[in-house]
């Protein structure tokens, strides 16, 4: 994926499911081979990567609910889960 590739559309792959361990406060993305600890903000974009919503539309929803959101967060966060082979994305 290219970094600055804002019309993919991401979701999980379909090994992969994310969970929320209520005892640590924490969520991960588990795998047969990945266990992933991400934060809430993590978790928001996961939900978001329904393969219907671009990386723009998710950054543009992720922005409406929180304050500050950088240019580039979500691009580098979905790049990063796909190198990791946890996430997928559909061009166009």
């Amino acid at each position: 994926m290219e970094s600055s590739d804002e019309a993919v559309r991401p979701r999980l792959a379909p090994h992969v499911r994310m969970v929320y361990n209520a005892a640590r406060g924490e969520y991960a993305l588990l795998s047969p081979e990945l266990v992933l600890v991400i934060n809430a903000t993590g978790a928001a974009i996961v939900e978001l990567c329904d393969a219907q919503r671009t990386v723009a539309e998710i950054s543009a929803e992720l922005r409406s609910r929180y304050d500050q959101v950088a240019d580039g967060d979500v691009q580098r966060f979905v790049a990063d889960l796909v190198t990791k082979h946890g996430m997928e994305i559909e061009h166009g």
